[in-house]
């Protein structure tokens, strides 16, 4: 084990090395590199902004809650347990958010339970769709986003109800 900890040190050690033989300014190459991360940051940095706070607006409007009412017999009809709606719902807008219903899942369910199996299954086989086309977008001359969000809510709603299906088995 102590020999896989040291990996990573040893290979930055080596590019070092290999850097100077070749004549390489490391450390004006790695303060170019952050700089262009920086720019990258704050040009994407809006964006971000904007999902975080129609993510916190719609959970606390108690828009969530109305939708979560409103879908959970569509959910039950697909063979997905309604107590895991709520992460359904939010995981497209919130990794974190996701996480904590997966948490709280876990707590009232057991680790063991269907409803917890097909809870990870549904944290492990989507995405963060309205993060992920935020980053994305920002950095991208293509602004017209309908098309990809409908085409990733529909892979993500398939993949939860395969998801669900197959922890039936399990």
């Amino acid at each position: 084990m102590k020999f896989l900890s040291l990996i990573l040190p040893l290979l930055l050690l080596s590019l070092f090395v290999y850097a100077t033989f070749k004549k390489v300014k490391v450390y004006d190459g790695f303060a170019v590199g952050a700089s262009k991360g920086l720019e990258t940051v704050f040009s994407i940095l809006p964006y971000l902004v904007t999902v975080f706070v129609f993510t916190e607006l719609f959970t606390q409007s108690g828009i969530s809650q109305f939708i979560i009412n409103l879908i959970t017999p569509i959910l039950k009809l697909l063979g997905i347990p309604p107590e895991i709606a709520p992460l359904v719902l939010l995981k497209p807008f919130s990794g974190s958010g996701s996480l904590a219903i997966l948490t709280q899942i876990f707590t009232d369910f057991g680790v063991d339970s269907y409803v917890s199996r097909c809870a990870c299954a549904v944290f492990g086989s989507s995405e963060t769709i309205f993060y992920v086309s935020a980053v994305y977008f920002s950095k991208s001359k293509e602004k017209r986003l309908t098309r990809p969000i409908l085409i990733s809510i529909a892979s993500t709603l398939i993949s939860t109800v395969f998801a669900c299906l197959i922890c039936k088995f399990i």
